[in-house]
């Protein structure tokens, strides 16, 4: 796939996501928050971040509550100290202030002694653009979350964190085409069912 090909196939999901009613990207929310929750990632996981929704993502409010409601820490990316554009992970708890980074996406206030790396967690859900049958992710193009997380191609180092993209089922794709700094998901929940790829399992 070219750049421009994956370009335009960037757009396209963008809009199929944004042209969304409100009571449908509400009822896809749900539907992917009963799948994440229903994963055995989530059940055994403690350190898990999220995001907050932008441009029609899945939105995770529900998700976030369900984190505290069964006692896991949530985190959120944050780009204020980024280094090397790289994401690091911010503590979120009810009582959290927020700001609006660069990007307009608001992201909790948080010191650089209560962050965590990308190795510390044990589940990341992810926002995606498009996705396909093997794990293989579209992203909005900016590469921080295949920066940050450069380190899980050495998966015989590395088995955690897991990652789990959270998606429409309408941004399912025919296969993508790869480069080697792409870091795929072990896992895509979409508001219709969880997909787990061959990789990981367990």
């Amino acid at each position: 796939m070219t750049t421009n090909t994956q370009a335009k196939l960037r757009q396209q999901l963008r809009a199929a996501r944004t042209n969304l009613t409100a009571k449908e990207q509400r009822l896809a929310a749900d539907g992917v928050a009963r799948q994440v929750c229903r994963s055995r990632y989530f059940r055994t996981s403690k350190r898990i971040a999220c995001y907050f929704a932008a441009d029609g993502e899945i939105a995770t409010d529900a998700l976030v509550e369900r984190i505290w409601q069964t006692g896991k820490a949530c985190y959120m990316p944050i780009l204020t100290y980024l280094i090397g554009e790289r994401l690091w992970f911010a503590p979120v708890t009810p009582d959290s202030k927020f700001v609006a980074n660069r990007f307009g996406i608001l992201e909790p206030l948080a010191t650089s002694r209560s962050l965590l790396d990308a190795r510390e967690l044990d589940l990341v859900l992810m926002p995606l653009v498009g996705f396909d049958n093997t794990g293989n992710r579209i992203g909005m193009g900016g590469g921080f979350y295949d920066r940050t997380l450069a380190f899980m191609h050495h998966r015989h180092r590395w088995h955690r964190p897991r990652l789990m993209g959270l998606a429409h089922a309408l941004q399912q794709t025919d296969p993508l085409s790869t480069n080697p700094w792409d870091v795929p998901l072990d896992a895509v929940a979409t508001d219709r069912e969880l997909l787990l790829f061959n990789r990981h399992k367990s």
